[in-house]
C-alpha cells in the first residue's frame, strides 16, 4: 500500500498546484445542478488525477465526481474514489477551505485516504492499520466526551439555511467550514471535536476523510447509525453523517433521533 500512498499523495499535491493556478484568477464556472457549480479548475485537476492514478494502476476502478460514471468499477476489487476539488463553492468565493480528495477502496472498505489543501499546505494521509498523519506527523481525534463541551464542524451552506440553529444550545460552539472532506481532516487532527452534516453527501465527498478519521481513532456514521460501505451503484449517502470519537458520535446520533421524533 506504500506505493499507492506515495502516488496518491504526490498526485494530490500536484493537482493542488493546478488548482492554485486558477485560484483567485479567471476561469469558467457553470452549474451542474441546483447550487452545484463546477469550474474549469475542477476539470483540470480531474484530468491530471485520472491520467496519473489510472496509468499507474490500470487494474483499479475509477469513481470521480467529474468523470462520467461507468459501472465496470463495480466488478473491481480496488477502486479509486476521487473528488478533484471538494469545496468548489469556497474555491469560487476565495475561501481557502477546499481540498483535493483521493481514496482507495478495497471490497467496499476505504483503505487509503489523502486530503490536500493547496492554500494552507495541509496534507492529511492514512492507510488502513497504520494510523493517520498531517504533513507526516501522527494525528489523533479529540477525546472530549460531552456534546456540551464539543466544538462541532458543520456546513457553511447548512448554517446559512438555518438547519443548525436548533442544535446550537447543545454544543460549546458550532464552527462552519467549507468542504466536507476538509472538515473530516480537521476533525481527525483534533482541530475540532467532531463533524456532522445534516444533508446527503456523495461517496467521493467523504471516502478519503472516512479512513483518515478512522485511523485517527474515530468513527464515521450515517445518521441512521450505520457505517457506510463504498463503491455502490448509487453513490449518494442519506440522510447525512456524523464523525468523531465513538462517545461523541453516539451522543449526537441520540440527539439527532430525539429531535426527529418530536
Amino acid at each position: 500500500m506504500q506505493t499507492e500512498l506515495t502516488t496518491a499523495r504526490e498526485a494530490a499535491q500536484a493537482a493542488g498546484n493546478i488548482l492554485l493556478n486558477y485560484y483567485q484568477a479567471d476561469y469558467e464556472i457553470r452549474d451542474k445542478g441546483f447550487l452545484n457549480p463546477v469550474t474549469s479548475a475542477d476539470y483540470a485537476s480531474n484530468r491530471y488525477l485520472e491520467e496519473c492514478l489510472r496509468d499507474s494502476f490500470p487494474s483499479y476502478g475509477w469513481l470521480s465526481e467529474e468523470t462520467a460514471d461507468t459501472h465496470d468499477r463495480l466488478s473491481r476489487e480496488r477502486v479509486w474514489v476521487v473528488d478533484p476539488l471538494d469545496g468548489t463553492k469556497e474555491f469560487i468565493e476565495g475561501v481557502p477551505q477546499f481540498v483535493v480528495s483521493i481514496a482507495l477502496v478495497e471490497n467496499s472498505r476505504p483503505v487509503l485516504g489523502v486530503l490536500h489543501n493547496p492554500v494552507s499546505g495541509e496534507t492529511f494521509t492514512a492507510t488502513e492499520g497504520n494510523g493517520a498523519n498531517l504533513n507526516g506527523k501522527p494525528i489523533t481525534v479529540s477525546k472530549v466526551e460531552r456534546l456540551e463541551d464539543a466544538v462541532i464542524l458543520n456546513s457553511r451552506s447548512e448554517t446559512k439555511r438555518g438547519l443548525w440553529k436548533p442544535y446550537k444550545p447543545y454544543f460549546r460552539s458550532l464552527k462552519a467550514v467549507g468542504s466536507v472532506a476538509y472538515k473530516l481532516g480537521l476533525a481527525a487532527a483534533g482541530q475540532a471535536d467532531m463533524f456532522a452534516t445534516l444533508r446527503p453527501k456523495n461517496e467521493w465527498d467523504v471516502c478519503a476523510g472516512h479512513i483518515i478519521l478512522k485511523e485517527a481513532g474515530a468513527e464515521l456514521r450515517v445518521l441512521n447509525g450505520q457505517e457506510h460501505g463504498y463503491n455502490n451503484k448509487r453513490v449518494v449517502i442519506k440522510p447525512g453523517l456524523v464523525g468523531g470519537n465513538p462517545i461523541l458520535t453516539q451522543a449526537f446520533l441520540k440527539l439527532y433521533n430525539s429531535r426527529r421524533s418530536r
